[in-house]
């Protein structure tokens, strides 16, 4: 169910059953997890401990290198009746050393393989390569009309890129996936993707865990009984982002989605907002970005349990 917000809040009670309706009408899920920086058999464990505690949205990246641990995980959930497949929402993206329209419609089968799925929910372009993104668009615009995705986007794409972007395409993009946390608040991307219809979801909501140590956050956790984290996330949620924490702890699962049982307030919203320094907290600006797979911080993520045929 669709959620409005209006003046920056929720007005509807969510939990993590709770959507958005993209611009082609697929619901997705307000919450879910990521994976990065996890192993295949890590990745595993962590996809069956959130659907057991109720996420049914689960995030990866053929970059990633834990597609085929997200895929046991999955099929782990479904053989023991868990959740049906149609109950989880999942999402994947194209590396960048795979862009290019054939090249994407290629190793569009080794990601469906690793994840053992018969399609995706959501298949994004992981990084705006200059001179091939708008070729990878048209592969990814292929896959949607053929069914073989339910929904296409992008991730880290600036307003210039996608402005580009949006003038190629034939199917708008649903979804932009950018770093969203208090010291990185994207404000542009934030005016310019709901006025064309496109959902803002955020990585790294915990800005790789520097607004952890904030005090005006921590202020606001112990006025509502509430962590740091937890005040994050509940404020992703009240700007309309939809957010993906990582975490390979069970426990810390459990914790990040408890944020369904209050509401910060007017000045709770204002203080936090207030926090932006338009500041990356990883490697984001390190270097050229909009490059090939080889740049550093792109290569695909090898881990000791890759499968052999990872890059198939």
């Amino acid at each position: 169910m669709y959620h409005h917000n209006v003046g920056g809040r929720i007005l509807a009670q969510l939990d993590l059953t709770s959507t958005i309706q993209l611009n082609n009408g697929v619901a997705m899920p307000r919450f879910g997890l990521g994976v990065w920086q996890t192993d295949n058999t890590t990745a595993e464990a962590s996809v069956q401990a959130a659907i057991r505690n109720g996420y049914r949205m689960i995030d990866t990246a053929k970059q990633y290198g834990n597609e085929a641990g997200v895929g046991r995980g999955l099929a782990a959930a479904f053989a023991d009746g868990a959740v049906r497949r149609q109950d989880i929402f999942v999402t994947s993206k194209v590396a960048n050393g795979d862009q290019g329209y054939r090249r994407t419609l290629d190793k569009f089968e080794g990601t469906l393989r690793r994840l053992q799925l018969d399609y995706l929910d959501l298949y994004l372009i992981h990084w705006p390569v200059d001179g091939q993104y708008v070729e990878t668009w048209r592969a990814l615009e292929k896959l949607y009309r053929d069914g073989r995705v339910r929904a296409i986007g992008v991730s880290n794409f600036d307003v210039q890129r996608l402005q580009v972007l949006l003038r190629a395409a034939d199917v708008q993009p649903a979804v932009n996936q950018i770093e969203f946390n208090p010291l990185m608040q994207e404000q542009a991307m934030r005016k310019f993707a709901p006025a064309h219809n496109i959902t803002v979801e955020g990585w790294s909501p915990l800005g790789g865990g520097k607004a952890l140590n904030n005090p005006v956050i921590a202020l606001i956790g112990q006025k509502h009984g509430k962590s740091v984290a937890q005040v994050i996330l509940r404020y992703d949620l009240q700007c309309g982002i939809v957010t993906i924490p990582k975490t390979v702890h069970e426990q810390r699962m459990v914790e990040n989605a408890r944020i369904f049982d209050f509401e910060l307030d007017d000045q709770d919203v204002a203080a936090i907002a207030g926090l932006d320094q338009n500041q990356h907290a990883l490697w984001y600006d390190a270097f050229g970005w909009y490059g090939s797979d080889t740049d550093f911080g792109m290569a695909t993520q090898k881990w000791p349990d890759s499968t052999p045929d990872y890059d198939a």
